[in-house]
């Protein structure tokens, strides 16, 4: 393994996720691939550091040199004797929350909000980085102080996120997909240079949860590649 780099293999799976990125006021809506903030806030939560703390800002401010790459893994389903692609949907949620505040101060008795949510959809992750800083992700999610969600409380997983810690990208590729070569899956990648990619994303986190409440996220950018048929 080398001495600086270690590769973390995450898997998402569940009924329910939710990876938002671009989401104001009453309408949270979810992208179709994880969220890097997402990812970290997991691991954080694994380790159990509070929200809003020097320990957060200390290690969130580290994590801004580790590299993501998210891939989407289609499910097959059986209809009859044949097998079939589940079809990964977007649904959303109508909540109905009481006794908010408005900008003025004043108490708003019943405040309506739309939350989407992605049905049916599976997902592999590496984080890759300083082999410290994964060591200690990988740890944590193994045996987490507190408990992960796959981007909402609501959103439950059904295996076991922690896939393994890895010394290169294609063993950590290889224990979440098998033989299948990455271009076979539509993934995402971050990358280091603007020109390398196809996005940026507002979802490098600096904090969780400032002095002020307020998140805070800076961009990064991302190569999106389809999957060839």
């Amino acid at each position: 393994m080398s001495i600086e780099i270690a590769h973390l293999a995450l898997r998402l799976e569940g009924p329910l996720q939710a990876w938002g990125f671009n989401s104001q006021y009453n309408r949270r809506n979810s992208g179709l691939l994880p969220t890097k903030s997402a990812i970290l806030g997991m691991c954080l939560a694994a380790l159990g550091i509070p929200r809003g703390s020097v320990e957060e800002k200390t290690l969130l401010e580290q994590c801004t040199g580790l590299r993501l790459l998210t891939v989407a893994v289609p499910r097959w389903i059986k209809y009859g004797d044949k097998p079939a692609e589940l079809i990964v949907r977007r649904i959303t949620d109508y909540h109905t929350v009481q006794n908010t505040k408005t900008a003025d101060g004043k108490i708003k008795d019943t405040h309506l909000t739309y939350r989407q949510y992605l049905c049916d959809a599976s997902f592999a992750c590496v984080l890759s980085g300083n082999i410290s800083l994964i060591n200690s992700f990988g740890q944590a999610l193994e045996n987490p102080v507190w408990g992960v969600w796959l981007g909402r409380k609501a959103c439950i997983p059904t295996a076991p996120i922690y896939g393994g810690i890895f010394a290169n990208e294609p063993d950590a590729l290889l224990s979440l997909l098998g033989d299948q070569p990455l271009e076979a899956f539509t993934h995402q990648r971050e990358v280091e240079y603007f020109d390398e990619g196809t996005d940026s994303l507002p979802d490098q986190p600096l904090c969780f949860a400032a002095p002020d409440g307020i998140r805070k996220f800076v961009p990064r950018r991302v190569a999106l590649k389809e999957a060839v048929k």
